[in-house]
């Protein structure tokens, strides 16, 4: 469209510079060359002309379009402002909500944690009753089983009975009766009775109460013809000698039933040969405290067998059992500089404990288990009797897993007392970063049904039993654990704080509940 109105302008500007030429030279008499020229001026003029309106014509539109701009910037401006301002004023409804819902939060929180804790405590102290009144009353049955039957109250006879008594010989056995009973009025019982007593056979003295039967300790039959003296001394002979092996069980993930980790469980190998499982000889080392040697050497064993996986998988670990006395002996400290030497590994090494040990662990088991933790090594739970974890407090302690019986899970072992249903024991673990290990699988449906309570990892004989280490693995490592001295004598373990009576958590319990009110 510019073009062809340029076009337009041009021809008209031609006809005109044109025009007038000629007529310059028809009525003035110019010649034809004047009369070009005339043209020629005139049509410059007029082009030079055209050229100033359109760049005048195009300044002017380009002034119309910066207003119309600055017109729509001062707008944006505007708006953006208010946009601003809305902003700002929304910025402090949330501040303002804000500040009022963690006033609102914060008092409750204290007032549930609180709670929490009060609660804790009535679990413990109801525990501690139920345990005090399961010990009683089996006392009371040991006592009524070993009680002989009370004689039957012995009349003072009287002429009349002498008189009608076939013969003294039967009360010749009777021993007279001290000066207490004997002062006492004789009871009134018919004569029937009477003469029954009397033809009753005379009865023996009663026995003194009987103790309370010692402790049952397996009987090992790799230690046959061994008093209980003797098995310690040969389970000290062993450690000292570096005769236990190792044996590894895998722990494998549900349902893919991918070997995970591995669990080291301790073989001794007595004198004649034969191989003892741990749970078997335990119990004579922690008599003879002979169990922070077994540590250190299984530990010393474990380290070396980590290596040897670890060049094989990176996504592999080891779960290593040590006792609970081991973190209060006096060698723990040289444990704690090896593991610090071999921190590297800390990550696929992960030291395992029962329930029981951990629930009588005292501040000294906690400081050791807190320098075991800074050096990034992780613990477990085993053994577990029953479901009363506190998963808030084992994770700040360090602990990344806990074992559970599969049994105990499905509730099948009986009278087994709980906080939580067994279904959802998983997913309260994994909200603090625990993982759930259940072991004892013995069937396929078991898994089956480990699967519906969303339990990832599994541990029994039905994917493999324990396997010996090969003796090429632990090279290098027998010889530095025997030659560590372990100390005779552990350190004295803690006297445990007194237990609190239950009525103080009840009463703090009232009392806290009186405040609300």
């Amino acid at each position: 469209m510019l073009r062809i109105s340029a076009i337009f302008i041009s021809i008209c500007m031609v006809l005109i510079a044109g025009s007038i030429g000629f007529v310059v030279y028809l009525r003035f008499g110019f010649t034809g060359a004047e009369s070009a020229l005339v043209a020629l001026g005139i049509l410059t003029a007029l082009a030079v002309y055209n050229a100033i309106a359109a760049r005048k014509r195009d300044r002017l539109e380009a002034s119309n379009q910066l207003a119309n701009l600055a017109r729509g910037a001062d707008d944006l401006a505007r708006q953006l402002a208010e946009y601003g301002r809305r902003l700002s004023a929304v910025e402090v409804k949330v501040d303002t909500t804000v500040d009022r819902a963690l006033a609102t939060a914060q008092p409750l929180a204290a007032e549930i944690e609180e709670l929490s804790a009060l609660v804790k405590q009535l679990a413990d102290s109801v525990a501690a009753q139920e345990v005090t009144v399961t010990n009683a009353l089996q006392a009371i049955e040991r006592s009524a089983l070993h009680r002989p039957p009370a004689p039957a109250p012995v009349p003072q006879p009287t002429a009349a009975t002498l008189s009608t008594a076939p013969s003294a010989a039967p009360l010749a056995g009777i021993a007279p009766a001290p000066a207490a009973v004997a002062a006492a009025p004789a009871p009134q019982i018919p004569a029937a009775v009477a003469a029954f007593v009397q033809a009753a056979p005379a009865p023996q003295a009663m026995p003194a109460a009987p103790r309370p039967a010692p402790r049952v300790e397996r009987n090992i039959p790799a230690f046959a013809g061994l008093d209980r003296g003797g098995i310690i001394a040969a389970i000290g002979r062993a450690i000292q000698g570096g005769r236990i092996d190792l044996y590894l069980q895998p722990v494998v993930t549900l349902p893919q039933r991918k070997v995970r980790y591995y669990e080291a469980l301790s073989r001794l190998k007595a004198d004649n040969g034969d191989l003892v499982p741990a749970e078997d000889f335990l119990d004579y080392a922690e008599a003879g405290q002979l169990t922070p040697g077994l540590d250190h050497l299984s530990v010393m064993r474990c380290v070396q067998v980590v290596r040897r996986l670890l060049l094989k998988s990176r996504d592999v670990g080891l779960f290593c059992n040590i006792s609970s006395a081991t973190l209060v002996d006096a060698g723990f400290p040289k444990l704690l500089e090896f593991m610090e030497a071999n921190r590297a590994i800390a990550p696929a090494l992960v030291f395992e404990f029962t329930q029981s040990a951990v629930r009588a662990m005292g501040p000294i088991e906690h400081e050791s288990l807190a320098a075991l933790a800074e050096r990034g090594y992780r613990f477990s739970i085993d053994n577990l009797t029953d479901l009363r974890l506190d998963a808030r407090e084992l994770n700040d302690r360090g602990f990344r897993f806990v074992k559970a019986p599969a049994a105990l899970l499905f509730n099948r072992v009986g009278l087994v007392s709980t906080d939580i249903h067994p279904a959802d024991f998983s997913d309260l673990l994994g909200r603090f970063g625990i993982d759930l290990i259940a072991d004892h699988i013995e069937n396929e449906a078991t898994v089956v049904d480990l699967l519906d309570y969303d339990v990832r990892f599994g541990q029994g004989i039905l994917f493999s039993p324990p396997r010996p280490v090969r003796a090429e693995a632990l090279q290098g490592v027998s010889e530095p654990a025997r030659e560590t001295p372990f100390p005779s004598t552990p350190a004295a373990a803690p006297q445990p704080p007194p237990a609190a009576a239950p009525a103080g958590n009840l009463a703090q319990l009232a009392r806290a509940f009186s405040r609300r009110v």
